[in-house]
């Protein structure tokens, strides 16, 4: 029924709530801000390209798991173009794998979508034109990467702005047999881009959209639960249960926007989040989504 999996999340629950720990649970890595594309959304393609080096990342992972993460996704920049001498993102996954319960990748999907890491998430801004509007022309490229990789377990992750809003539904039809599941995020508002932010108005149209699109069997893997809770940002939010490192190896617990960008919680649109939150709430359903997606066991 239970395995160790779930049984280490309910030790860290019980604990945090009668002994007070405040441990995170899911952490980001950023390897590089390393990037092929300089996505017009993105802040990060435009700072210094710097990346970890082998031994940093192996530092900042065994402090990680002994800080209590147990769910690692490895971000960039760009992930797959990480190198330190003959080191490739390979040998960070391989590492990655001996400390975590569940080790993901982000990608923007122009580079072969082969990995031992057990999950990889494609970013999808829109079908053709909108995507390459953001990332430049690549969307058919991607498209035959996602076809063409043997992954077991290849997710898509939209981010719902306001130039795509009105074409997610045809978005997923599109992705739907292509991929494993489907995961969603709102554009957060980075300095110089407030444009792609996508007012709630609209934002709670798109989200019904999504749970109609969910119960009708389509592979939209978020939670109904966090996808009701994004209409207004109802959840009760614990920042706490989320780290991140830099790729100077820097360790910040707490927000992914900390020490990154200024935060505004009433503009947040992390289903990741919200997701972690509710969980930990012991909301059903959450839980339920983060056992299929992480395959605890």
């Amino acid at each position: 029924m239970f395995g160790g999996d779930y049984l280490y999340f309910l030790k860290h629950n019980l604990g945090s709530r009668l002994l007070g720990w405040r441990q995170p649970l899911l952490a980001g890595l950023k390897v590089t801000h390393h990037c092929n594309l300089h996505c017009r959304g993105c802040p990060f393609w435009k700072k210094d390209g710097s990346a970890i080096t082998l031994p940093q990342a192996q530092g900042a992972m065994r402090q990680l798991h002994e800080d209590g993460v147990r769910l690692l996704i490895l971000e960039g920049g760009e992930p797959f173009l990480w190198r330190d001498g003959e080191h490739t993102l390979v040998d960070i996954v391989a590492e990655a794998k001996n400390l975590f319960f569940c080790v993901g990748i982000t990608t923007n999907g122009t580079l072969p979508l082969e990995s031992q890491a057990d999950i990889l998430w494609v970013s999808i801004d829109g079908l053709r034109e909108n995507h390459n509007y953001n990332r430049g022309p690549i969307f058919d490229k991607v498209i035959a990467n996602i076809e063409a990789s043997s992954h077991p377990k290849l997710l898509a992750n939209i981010t719902i702005n306001r130039r795509n809003w009105q074409e997610i539904p045809e978005l997923v039809k599109f992705l739907a047999p292509k991929v494993k599941g489907i995961t969603i995020q709102f554009y957060y508002p980075y300095e110089g881009t407030e444009d792609l932010f996508l007012p709630f108005p609209e934002r709670r149209k798109v989200l019904d959209q999504l749970i109609a699109l969910k119960k009708e069997g389509y592979p939209v893997s978020d939670s109904v639960t966090a996808l009701e809770a994004l209409k207004d940002n109802s959840w009760l939010c614990h920042p706490w249960l989320i780290a991140s490192v830099e790729p100077d190896g820097t360790i910040t617990h707490g927000c992914y926007l900390r020490n990154r960008a200024q935060i505004s919680c009433a503009n947040c649109g992390f289903a990741a989040h919200a997701e972690v939150s509710l969980a930990y709430d012991w909301d059903w359903e959450a839980i339920k989504v983060g056992g299929e997606i992480f395959g605890f066991r």
